[in-house]
């Protein structure tokens, strides 16, 4: 189809531009938004965080409409309508979703993780609860596994197992989350933590929303959460190894950035109701340095733990849908003459470097 006869919106055929405008709007987004994923990001190659900050910014946004929607209206088919529009790859104006339509052309993204993420986004705006930590494993497999997914999706290689321990460890990050914001979710009428752990622990939910205070306790079910977040964080760690080698430090230090959230939150007393647990720049830059040393010691696990209940559908989507494309290449996904082309710019770039050297500071 030529220019003159593609749709007034439609995204032609090209990859991520870092330099971009969409790209760099998208950045803006994520600086002022998670600071720990931005951290970790500045550990991927080029080649993925482009994804990854355009994924974010999509994420983000998505979240923000259905968090801040009025009385009256429709969120959730907003964002459906604009999930259409981008996979038919006529992206609305917006910068997430012309960088959202680029990344899913690229990479051909399942459609159903970010339809989990949506619906995960429902579940907020209906007020769901919680019951059984099985129920948040499926809140957190929705709003954080999906995300793992789509991040273990782009940077490859696409195996299962791979992608089910990217989904626990966003499970995992989610319950951190969950632990640390206790009381700000209670501040606008929302809880996250079990109620039947809630109720062992001799605590009411409805009279606790009704005049939340820190108890020993919350205390206690705070301390129960983020030992099941450590669980998931250690199953999933054997998963990194699986990654591309370029990849691997930055998964690891988010890894260990989030986990260190929890460790504060003990040290601190568990008191997430009066206040939010933040990990100190010095502490970030000293996990990332250690993640940097670490990864190269990570392993596959010999024996693979059977995935967490709550993913077995994202990751068998994700199975049918590598079925369907036949998908497997690491970035960039190219065609051959395409990848023959990239390698020979390469190497014309790299010498044209090395000439301009040449000239400055000239060989004795």
């Amino acid at each position: 189809m030529s220019t003159s006869e593609r749709p007034p919106n439609a995204v032609s055929l090209q990859e991520l531009d870092f330099d971009s405008q969409d790209l760099q709007a998208c950045v803006a987004m994520m600086q002022g938004g998670s600071k720990t994923f931005f951290a970790a990001s500045r550990l991927l190659p080029l080649r993925v965080r482009t994804a990854a900050i355009a994924l974010y910014a999509f994420c983000r946004v998505a979240d923000d409409l259905v968090d801040e929607a009025a009385a009256g209206d429709i969120p959730l088919d907003v964002l459906q309508e604009r999930l259409d529009a981008i996979y038919a790859s006529t992206p609305h104006d917006h910068v997430e979703d012309h960088a959202l339509s680029l990344v899913v052309q690229q990479y051909k993204l399942p459609r159903h993780l970010l339809d989990a993420l949506i619906e995960g986004f429902a579940w907020d705006a209906g007020g769901r609860t919680y019951n059984s930590i099985e129920d948040l494993h499926a809140y957190g497999a929705r709003v954080a596994g999906s995300v793992g997914a789509m991040m273990s999706w782009i940077m490859g290689p696409q195996s299962m197992d791979t992608l089910a321990r990217a989904c626990e460890l966003g499970v995992a990050m989610q319950l951190t989350n969950i632990a640390r914001d206790v009381g700000h979710d209670a501040s606008i009428g929302r809880l996250y933590l079990p109620r039947r752990w809630l109720i062992e622990a001799g605590i009411d939910p409805e009279a606790w929303m009704a005049q939340p205070t820190f108890t020993p306790a919350i205390a206690q079910v705070v301390a129960r959460l983020l030992d099941e977040a450590d669980r998931l964080y250690k199953q999933a760690h054997s998963g990194i190894a699986a990654l591309p080698p370029d990849c691997r430090a930055a998964i690891c230090a988010a890894s260990m950035i989030y986990a260190e959230i929890g460790h504060q939150l003990r040290r601190e007393g568990l008191d997430s109701v009066n206040k939010r647990t933040v990990v100190s720049t010095t502490r970030k830059l000293m996990l990332l340095a250690s993640a940097w040393t670490q990864v190269h010691w990570i392993r596959v696990a010999d024996h693979s733990p059977a995935p967490l209940a709550a993913i077995v559908g994202l990751v068998q989507g994700c199975q049918s849908a590598t079925q369907q494309t036949g998908n497997k290449a690491y970035f960039p996904n190219r065609a051959m003459p395409q990848r023959v082309a990239w390698m020979l710019n390469l190497f014309e770039r790299r010498e044209t470097e090395r000439l301009d050297r040449n000239a400055v500071h000239p060989t004795p």
